[in-house]
């Protein structure tokens, strides 16, 4: 068992590779070994809409009679349907592969079971589960989205010092800057892995954002604005970016569902400002909460309270900047290691 754990480690650092691209896919890693114990090829999900993992492994492997005495490893259920890519159960059966050891079925409703079952009926083995938790926290995200049926949710603000969002300026003034050029960056790096970013109609009319990723590569999440009362005009820069407006009284629970349902966001970041964190947070619907704290105090000038998360204690602390940036979990299958 210990040899199989060497070859599922190396597939979920494989699949790591597929981190900024892959998604709203899953991120997958794939490593076929022969008889010998001798890696004959591997692979892994790079881009959304592009070759999953195991087809990337296949097409590694120089002797394709080989395949016939392999064992595969893949950290996801390989799919059985035809979405822009064919089947890779289809393919394994086709290649003769006689061995798969799986880590942990695909929850999409159009696989859930029915590549494994594909496979057993063709003959071969395979073993299900198989370092199934750290498979798990690999895919949090996409494993999130479709077994509650809502976005995986990440909370993100920047508070300062003594715990303030925001402090005293005139109208028309940009919102008091509590990261640093630094820690901007980083953000923008999260943003690239994200479907979508929420705002409530507040944050639009007194900071106008773009809520684009501008400083790191990878694409811009869409804009999601909860505007019950119809105040956000045409005029806000946003609305070049086709936001997704939410104008309806549903509780925040169906309007997640509803982001899942109908835009197929598997994950989406929420961006403030206070009220609207602290709604999720209320309503227990978030996944992760990403929390920089400036050295800097705001004092007397402090105008708004951050969101409230006294009683969580931080998975996971790191510095930049002199900033300290707490990870706080909700969910079961993250863990500092794998943030």
């Amino acid at each position: 068992m210990e040899t199989n754990r060497k070859y599922m480690e190396r597939a979920l650092a494989l699949s790591r590779h597929g981190v900024s691209y892959a998604h709203p896919n899953p991120i997958v890693g794939a490593v076929i070994v022969g008889p010998d114990g001798k890696i004959l090829g591997e692979g892994y999900h790079r881009r959304c809409g592009e070759a999953h993992a195991e087809v990337n492994a296949i097409n590694a492997v120089a002797d394709k009679e080989s395949l016939k005495d392999s064992t595969m490893y893949v950290t996801l259920e390989p799919c059985s349907h035809t979405g822009r890519t064919g089947p890779c159960s289809d393919l394994i059966i086709k290649m003769g592969i006689p061995r798969v050891v799986v880590g942990v079925r695909d929850p999409f409703p159009e696989v859930a079971g029915r590549g494994i079952e594909r496979m057993r009926e063709a003959g071969i083995e395979v073993v299900e589960g198989f370092m199934q938790r750290e498979c798990e926290q690999m895919n949090a995200m996409f494993l999130t989205a479709h077994r509650e049926k809502r976005p995986y949710i990440c909370l993100k603000w920047a508070q300062s010092a003594d715990g303030y969002i925001d402090g005293i300026h005139a109208e028309g003034e940009p919102p008091t800057m509590l990261s640093s050029r630094l820690t901007q960056l980083l953000v923008h790096r999260v943003r690239a892995h994200f479907d979508a970013i929420l705002v409530g109609s507040g944050t639009v009319l007194s900071d106008d954002p773009l809520l684009t990723n501008r400083l790191w590569p990878g694409p811009s999440p869409r804009p999601v604005i909860l505007d019950r009362r119809g105040r956000v005009g045409a005029d806000r820069r946003i609305m070049s970016l086709d936001p997704i407006i939410v104008r309806d009284d549903k509780p925040l629970p169906e309007i997640m569902h509803d982001l899942y349902a109908e835009h197929g966001f598997s994950n989406l970041m929420v961006e403030g400002g206070a009220k609207v964190l602290q709604a999720f947070i209320d309503a227990g619907l978030w996944d992760l909460a990403r929390v920089e704290t400036s050295p800097i105090a705001l004092g007397a000038y402090g105008a708004v309270k951050a969101p409230d998360l006294r009683g969580w204690i931080p998975v996971e602390t790191r510095m930049a900047d002199g900033h300290n940036v707490n990870y706080y979990s909700h969910n079961p299958l993250i863990e500092a290691k794998n943030i």
